[in-house]
């Protein structure tokens, strides 16, 4: 038999859980990560190649039939918002709660006809074979109508977009929409319709304010399991920074009791006055929790709203661009020079390229940010009773926004003017939109590092499956300037000239005859201008690769006509 192919990654781990086993109390802090959470991912639509699967059936999906008593009546019909109006409770007579539920819930009714079902096709890059696309799929979700002929959905629902199609409830007409912004981070997507049929008789959807803890919530959307609108309900358990999965960035975010699924993505959740305060985007998976989702808040989506009215496009939300570390050791404050009365936190590490690298310092002890004074474990105050991460302050902001932070240096107090800004990842969590940049030379396959482009080498676990030194990189390398990139060989097309290299996969490249590597486009031209007899590319490990310029120049053009490549670089390197 053959040999079998070895697998690009380390050695596979033993099969483990989607989500994080709790070991102690003390790791609670620790535990809400991104391999806990999952977006609620849009219900896909894969054309099957074989024969159609099997519809289930109703027997199939409940095993026994599920019987009301009189106490769950009520908030049965809560789930099922249409038949609310008209429904009757035979038996029991109604308590004293129940009409003002039945008000509440046809308060949302009218709100609902502004939910609208979102039909996308994807045609998603293909990092690993970065000159062609992957094969198109379809999805559906969720969106809903504001104000200004819009529609907001999530940013997920639509990545890699080729087609947009809205439908409107008790429609049977699909109508093309336009893709107005996307705001990876918050995972957001804004769309409009440019066929004026689309908007008659539709209201936007009004906001609300930021909910508080046990506030009833209706989630409202287009869940997978059938083609018509679906209503859930439940409160608001919890309020704080979240990791948005998709985004991977942190920030507000509501967690929620109430069963949402796949299709619900970019579906509103309204409050019991019937208006939206927040938008479905993620669950939590795990074996020991249950119904627990997460929605996008009305002061991140307003954020959205107003970055792309005020600047006509999306910006971002920006961020510290800073590691920083708790001061809740006694003995470390009064090392820092802290008073009893001072709290605050310290600073690690300053990303070089952000604009606070020039004011602030390792070891500076963050005070207060715009006289919102800090506590030593990093949080704010937030509401009555309530903290919050001091992250909140600095997300309200927007990109270009000055602040003022105070900070304790050398026992002195000073304070500095920031300009914030986005903070740009040596590597990117998104392409946003691009195609992956290549070059090639000899068969040598030359790209990027970005986190699509480890899930598509490594799978979703790439973060166990990809080589320990891309994910130090990842996890704790900072840009030392504003245009470097992390490059490697993907993979060597296999041809005479390159006997021997064939096993270099997904190296990083340090530097070509005694330069450094700092981006791919710099490669390129360094390449394309070598005058020398020979090209040495110095790898990651201590290896190098050494090629005759002229040779490896000639034999380019075969392997791409072998390997039907229609160019040996992208077209962004062209320019």
């Amino acid at each position: 038999m053959g040999k079998t192919n070895r697998k690009r990654g380390r050695e596979p781990k033993d099969s483990v859980p989607e989500t994080l086993d709790y070991q102690t109390i003390a790791d609670m802090d620790e535990v809400f990560s991104v391999s806990n959470v999952e977006l609620i991912e849009s219900s896909t639509e894969r054309r099957p190649r074989g024969r159609p699967r099997k519809t289930p059936q109703l027997s199939d999906m409940h095993e026994k039939p599920v019987v009301l008593s009189s106490t769950r009546r009520m908030s049965h019909a809560a789930e099922n918002a249409d038949f609310v109006v008209s429904m009757s409770v035979p038996g029991d007579g109604l308590s004293a709660e129940q009409p003002a539920r039945i008000e509440a819930v046809a308060r949302v009714v009218p709100a609902m006809d502004a939910v609208v079902k979102v039909f996308c096709v994807h045609t998603e890059p293909n990092f690993s074979l970065p000159w062609q696309r992957k094969r198109q799929y379809s999805s559906s979700s969720s969106g809903f109508v504001i104000g200004g002929r819009r529609v907001l959905t999530n940013a997920h629902s639509v990545e890699h977009y080729t087609q947009v199609k809205l439908k409107k409830r008790g429609s049977d007409v699909k109508y093309l929409a336009t893709v107005l912004a996307i705001g990876t981070e918050c995972d957001i997507a804004m769309l409009t319709v440019n066929d004026d049929e689309f908007w008659e008789g539709v209201s936007p959807v009004e906001f609300g304010t930021l909910p508080t803890l046990q506030d009833a919530v209706t989630v409202v959307g287009y869940p997978i399991g059938g083609d018509t609108i679906s209503v859930t309900s439940g409160v608001v358990s919890r309020i704080e920074i979240l990791s948005y999965v998709h985004g991977s960035t942190e920030l507000l975010g509501l967690q929620i009791d109430a069963a949402i699924n796949s299709g619900n993505s970019g579906g509103p959740a309204f409050n019991e006055k019937g208006n939206c305060v927040g938008i479905a985007f993620q669950s939590l998976k795990h074996e020991d929790a249950e119904n627990i989702g997460y929605v996008i808040p009305t002061p991140v989506i307003k954020h959205f709203i107003q970055d792309y009215e005020k600047n006509g496009a999306y910006t971002g939300f920006p961020i510290l661009c800073l590691e920083w570390q708790k001061m809740e050791n006694p003995d470390l404050r009064m090392a820092m020079g802290m008073k009893p009365d001072q709290k605050g936190v310290r600073v690690r590490r300053i990303d070089p390229t952000a604009p606070e690298s020039k004011v602030l310092k390792p070891s500076d002890i963050i005070l207060s940010f715009d006289g919102v004074d800090i506590a030593n474990d990093g949080t704010v105050p937030f509401r009555h009773g309530e903290r919050i991460g001091f992250s909140y302050l600095v997300s309200q902001k927007y990109t270009g926004d000055n602040a003022t932070i105070t900070v304790l240096r050398d026992s002195k107090m000073l304070k500095f003017n920031i300009k914030l800004a986005t903070h740009r990842r040596i590597i990117p969590a998104h392409n946003k939109g691009k195609p992956p940049s290549y070059y090639i030379i000899a068969g040598f396959v030359f790209s990027t590092v970005s986190v699509p482009y480890l899930r598509s080498e490594y799978g979703k676990d790439y973060e166990y499956e990809a080589p320990v030194k891309l994910l130090d990189k990842l996890l704790h390398s900072m840009p030392q300037s504003e245009d470097e990139q992390l490059v490697v060989v993907s993979q060597v097309l296999v041809a005479d000239i390159n006997i021997g290299y064939e096993d270099i996969v997904n190296t990083q490249v340090l530097a070509l005859n005694g330069k450094p590597v700092k981006n791919l486009k710099s490669l390129a031209n360094m390449v394309e201008s070598c005058d020398d007899e020979f090209l040495k590319f110095d790898l990651e490990y201590q290896q190098i690769v050494v090629l005759r310029t002229k040779t490896a120049k000639a034999a380019t053009l075969d392997i791409l006509t072998t390997h039907c490549i229609p160019s040996k670089m992208s077209d962004d390197l062209k320019t």
